[in-house]
This record gives structure tokens, sequence and C-alpha cells, in this order.
């Protein structure tokens, strides 16, 4: 059978289109989480902001959370539901213009590939309640050498 260059593009792009959107939300879509909401219930129940980032797996814009001039000692927590995420003593200063982690909680975190810019990143969502928190990337400081890059919209600070 021989294809048109047309044809050949179309099907081409169509491929590029599904590999590149269609991958984005399958894993967190199937996995069944302990804490569960409608999209309406969970439109009432956070920020619009937070609602963009965690459920829509949004970005906030870089520099904008007050969480990156967080230095207390305490715990960030997810602000859909709570769960225990980062210890504030994993923070750093990655100069990225969002809160960056080395290590996660135990528990914390679950990661699964993110397609959505073409090319695979390893996505962070709550364990919980399955909302987007961030990224992880290899470029962070020792002992792990892991930079857990989260929309500080998506957290809560609990001091202590």
């Amino acid at each position: 059978m021989q294809l048109s260059k047309r044809t050949f593009l179309s099907l081409a792009s169509a491929g590029a289109a599904v590999l590149v959107f269609g991958c984005g939300k399958s894993a967190t879509a199937k996995t069944r989480f302990a804490v569960t909401y409608s999209d309406a219930e969970w439109k009432k129940r956070l920020s619009p902001a937070a609602y963009r980032v965690l459920r829509r797996e949004d970005t906030e814009r870089p520099y904008t959370s007050p969480l990156n001039s967080e230095k207390r000692k305490g715990t960030f927590v997810c602000a859909g539901c709570n769960q225990r995420l980062f210890a504030s003593v994993t923070k750093f200063e990655s100069g990225t213009g969002w809160p960056s982690f080395y290590a996660p909680l135990a528990g914390g975190i679950g990661t699964r590939t993110d397609y959505k810019i073409g090319v695979p990143r390893t996505e962070v969502h709550c364990a919980r309640c399955g909302g987007h928190l961030g990224h992880v990337f290899n470029d962070g400081p020792k002992p792990t050498g892991k930079r857990y890059c989260m929309n500080g919209v998506a957290m809560k600070f609990i001091p202590g």
C-alpha cells in the first residue's frame, strides 16, 4: 500500500498528538486514591489556583508562592487533603522560583511518567488524593541528588 505524502503527514501528526496529549493523565486517572471527590466538590474545596494545579495539572507562575520564602521548622502538606509531603529540613533554594526539596516524607507522594511536553518527565502527585504537585529532577543537592520542584499553591505549611 502506497501512502501519499499528505496521508503520511496526517497520520504522523495524529500519532504525535496521541503521544504528547494522550499519555498525560492515564496513570493517576486509573489509580484509586483514599481521598476522592467529584470535580464539583474539588472546585468548592480548593482555591481556583489550587484547583488548576492539583486537579488539572497546571503550573503556577515562578516566584509567586509565599512558600518560596518559608524558612520555619515544620511540614509541607497537600492543599487538597493535608497529606504530609515534605519536612522543612529538606527544603532548599533551587533558584527556579518554586519551592524545592531534596526528599519527600515516606508514603507522602507518588510518581508517574508525564509526556505533556513531548519528553518524559517524572510527575509527582499526592499519594492520598492524587493531586498534581510538580516534578522531580536529578539535579538536586546531596544526599539524594533529587530536586522535587513543587507548586507552592498545591501545598500548605504547618509550623512546628
